[in-house]
């Protein structure tokens, strides 16, 4: 679609949505901003992309003459594909197009596409870090934090897009299509957007939709739904796995990564030479190295860039010790498989700061994860009182509820004993207390620095 002089409204007035429309502007179409908030504050918007000309917004009701001048649709990621509003967009005939399908029609160059549960982020990170090391030309866009559309114009035909994709930008593509993508894992989570675990994985899987036989897919061969999909996937598929060798794909063999392909045996790197701590790095490191190696990075790049990588932000980052007792802010563990990893990380008697938004999460193998690590649950949140109860019928650990993140962390000094390590690691959404977990993780970090 050839997007000058089209009317495209952009869902969403966030920082996907001020994005998109900043690109609208820039290639001559002509975008108008909806916000289902009533309370949306038109004017701070308007100001934030104030060199588009004649920019229309609208809060709450969409006038029916709006409806029927549009060319074409584009989503924020935070907006449901089922919601009456986006269901009419479809009725009529309107295109419906995502954040990412918007910024991949108008890019250049390659795309490496990481999607997972868990891990997205480092991966995606490292995997930047690798590509940045051995191109000229790189952008590390999507659900990490910058926004693809911001990027999509300063794109070259050399240039290369490492994409983090979540499920929910995944719902409304249409061609995109990245030369290697990867699947990490798939469990649990998002369930009160996809309603099935069924439908969560069907939209994961599409990553792979519009990839042709010559690009890669590199999944988790550890994930059993993930293991029967390589086998029915267009691209070639490259499988990891940190318990078991494999006769084609990247592996664990003892404190070794090994990659095996084509009849090669291919050593990348001994685990004591990265920066990076646990099972579910190493697994990340896997899925980052046989991405870029199959988009064509020597394996001597690879192994620098990685053994260069440190440790990505709120994922068990080291904060601080107070009185023998040392910190750590794991505010991107939203779902409990993620705060699983976070818990096994800890070799030492734990407080953990858990609860938040409720996602419909069960919260029992979490908590069986604790293995007697956990001295005290402190809970805060939409989910408090369901996860002490919990905790309570499997009777895991004495819980301490607050009312908020500041006194959790006070609590947590109180009762911590030198030698225990105090965690953050919610296994919940952050939404209600915090606009991300980010924001969540650098207020952990300020109160533990008041201490």
């Amino acid at each position: 679609m050839n997007l000058a002089g089209k009317r495209v409204l952009v869902f969403g007035s966030g920082k996907s949505g001020i994005g998109a429309a900043e690109l609208l502007g820039q290639v001559g179409a002509c975008p108008l901003i909806y916000d289902g908030n009533t309370e949306v504050n038109k004017e701070a918007v308007l100001h934030k992309i104030s060199h588009v000309k004649n920019m229309e917004i609208y809060a709450g009701e969409l006038p029916e003459k709006v409806m029927e001048s549009l060319d074409l649709a584009v989503l924020s990621p935070g907006v449901p594909t089922d919601i009456p509003l986006v269901k009419s967009f479809y009725e009529r005939g309107i295109p419906v197009w995502g954040e990412v399908e918007l910024a991949y029609r108008t890019g250049r160059g390659r795309v490496l596409a990481i999607t997972g549960t868990n891990g997205k982020t480092t991966t995606t990170a490292l995997l930047g870090r690798i590509m940045s090391d051995a191109e000229d030309s790189v952008f590390v866009v999507g659900n990490i934090g910058t926004p693809y559309t911001s990027k999509a114009l300063e794109m070259k035909d050399g240039s290369v897009t490492v994409a983090e994709i979540s499920s929910f930008q995944l719902e409304t593509i249409e061609e995109f299509a990245p030369e290697v993508s990867a699947i990490l894992n798939i469990t649990e989570d998002h369930l009160n957007r996809h309603h099935t675990m069924e439908e969560y994985i069907r939209v994961k899987e599409l990553i792979v939709k519009n990839q042709k036989p010559e690009n890669y897919c590199v999944l988790n061969y550890e994930d059993e739904v993930l293991r029967e999909f390589g086998r029915h996937t267009v691209p070639k598929t490259v499988y990891f796995s940190s318990v078991r060798t494999l006769e084609e794909g990247i592996f664990l063999d003892g404190d070794q990564i090994i990659l095996r392909t084509g009849g090669q045996e291919i050593p990348v790197v001994r685990t004591g030479e990265l920066k990076l701590l646990g099972r579910h790095n190493f697994e990340n490191v896997m899925a980052a190295v046989a991405m870029a190696y199959f988009a064509g990075v020597p394996m001597e790049s690879i192994r620098r860039s990685i053994c260069a990588f440190t440790a990505v932000e709120h994922r068990i980052e080291y904060v601080a010790e107070k009185k023998g007792v040392a910190y750590y802010n794991d505010s991107k563990g939203t779902n409990p498989d993620a705060a699983i990893k976070g818990i096994q990380a800890m070799n030492r008697p734990t407080l953990l700061i858990g609860g938040g938004y409720d996602k419909g999460s069960c919260y029992d193998e979490w908590l069986n994860s604790f293995q007697g690590k956990v001295r005290f649950l402190v809970l805060i949140g939409q989910t408090k009182e369901k996860i002490r109860d919990a905790a309570e019928r499997l009777g895991v650990c004495p819980c301490i509820l607050c009312e908020d993140l500041e006194e959790a962390v006070r609590v947590c000094a109180e009762k911590a004993r030198p030698g225990d390590a105090v965690l953050l690691s919610p296994a919940c959404a952050s939404w209600g207390q915090f606009d991300n977990y980010e924001q969540r993780g650098d207020m952990f970090k300020e109160y533990v620095k008041r201490l």
